[in-house]
């Protein structure tokens, strides 16, 4: 039987091209698929996904398989086109073949396989997966040749073998998966996730309570005042200090107050020794709060001191504020409450707590004041100001207009904000230095 007579020529150019398409898709398949989602069937036990898993691990194997059908598919189509266009006897027959067969691979065996493979790479890479399968094990002496060659010939240019690199994503590429999980994680969900992977960015100083702020004992006062704090504390646990803070005697746990108060033996010296009962937990500042969660939890603690290099302290840190970056503000009525130390006065118009970290600000309010320089809002407004303001003075921080409302001890302490539409608020510079 002549192998040229006519249809075998035309039904053998046919199965080339359509060889050349499937090895096209799959190929675009194969590398646009979502390894992470694979890696999670072949875990559930999927027989085609594990294959697949399999395969992508050993990229240059699969290649190399699929570039030795595809490269003998292409040759042995242009050149059974070539005879057929030949034999046909017409002067512009060769070139005409060419031409169109060009076309028919550039469309039907390229263009039109690719886009639906990238539209679907998970179905044809999965579809495809037992096919690649054999292929690489009967063309596994070929590939040993071919792979040994193309190494040799990159070592001219000094590139080398080089094991496979790992596909663990890095923070920022986590971030960007996560963003892109909208329409299958909530939203709140979608925003824990966020925060957890800020916590290393995000040090205790961002989220303290500033030492001016920090609510404890004075046992240098009188017993009548020591009483008075204890009745209105809204805390479980108090810092006893003597006259300055720095003088730290230890916590005081509200639970004994009350303890001791019901059988009357509570007194100063009682006091005293409750307090040296647990001593204080001091940390440098600069800690990230992914570190400072662990150490909460190692040391079984859920308060610590900020020092700085000279060992003053700078703050209080609690393990609420802290959980608190990762699910929000507590509070008994989320839709009414908006931050802790914001009042709302009028639609775009706040009355906000000085010492309130601009971190906090922006993630509340989405507003978006810098969080370069200083980390409260008193500490922006004096850097702006670069002086000590008087009730009443104006200044503007980007979009944000900031008056004056309260001083206390060269510090402001209550302000008014006038803030812009959320869309202003992020095309606004900072007027920062």
């Amino acid at each position: 039987m002549n192998l040229l007579s006519p249809p075998v020529p035309q039904l053998t150019l046919f199965a080339l091209l359509v060889i050349a398409a499937f090895s096209s898709g799959a190929e675009a398949a194969m590398l646009s698929v979502n390894r992470y989602r694979i890696r999670h069937r072949a875990e559930a036990g999927q027989r085609p996904a594990r294959l697949l898993e399999g395969l992508l691990v050993k990229p240059d194997e699969w290649l190399g398989a699929n570039l030795v059908i595809l490269a003998p598919a292409s040759v042995f189509a242009s050149a059974i086109a070539t005879i057929l266009a030949q034999r046909s006897g017409y002067a512009y027959a060769v070139p005409v073949t060419e031409v169109l067969l060009t076309i028919v691979v550039i469309v039907f065996c390229e263009l039109a396989p690719k886009i639906y493979a990238a539209s679907n790479p998970e179905g044809v890479a999965l579809h495809a997966a037992g096919i690649y399968r054999v292929l690489v094990l009967v063309a596994r002496p070929a590939l040993w040749l071919t792979n040994h060659m193309a190494y040799g010939f990159l070592r001219l240019f000094g590139v080398g073998r080089t094991t496979h690199a790992t596909q663990a994503l890095s923070a920022e590429e986590l971030r960007t998966v996560v963003t892109e999980a909208a329409p299958v994680i909530p939203a709140r969900h979608r925003q824990m996730l966020l925060s957890i992977l800020d916590l290393g960015r995000i040090t205790v100083n961002d989220i303290m309570i500033p030492r001016q702020e920090i609510n404890g004992i004075d046992v240098s006062t009188s017993w009548d005042d020591i009483l008075e704090r204890l009745r209105q504390t809204p805390h479980t646990r108090l810092p006893v200090y003597d006259g300055e803070l720095d003088n730290l005697i230890g916590l005081l746990h509200m639970k004994r107050v009350a303890r001791e108060l019901a059988r009357g033996t509570f007194s100063r010296e009682r006091l005293l020794e409750l307090a040296r009962g647990r001593e204080a937990y001091f940390i440098p500042e600069g800690t990230p709060l992914n570190v400072q969660l662990a150490q909460f939890q190692r040391h079984r603690r859920r308060h610590a001191f900020v020092v700085n290099e000279y060992g003053d302290i700078e703050g209080l840190v609690m393990l609420e504020d802290l959980l608190e970056e990762i699910v929000g503000e507590f509070t008994t009525d989320p839709a009414t409450i908006t931050h802790k130390d914001v009042h709302t006065e009028r639609p775009g118009v706040f009355i906000v707590n000085a010492s309130a970290t601009i971190r906090a600000l922006n993630r509340a309010l989405g507003w978006q004041l810098p969080t370069g320089g200083p980390k409260t809002v008193n500490g922006l407004l004096l850097e702006h100001l670069e002086t000590i303001p008087d009730p009443g003075a104006m200044v503007r921080v980007g979009a944000y207009e900031f008056e004056v409302l309260q001083m206390a001890d060269n510090a402001i302490r209550t302000v008014r904000v006038r803030a812009p539409a959320a869309e202003k608020a992020a095309a606004a510079p900072a007027t920062g230095r």
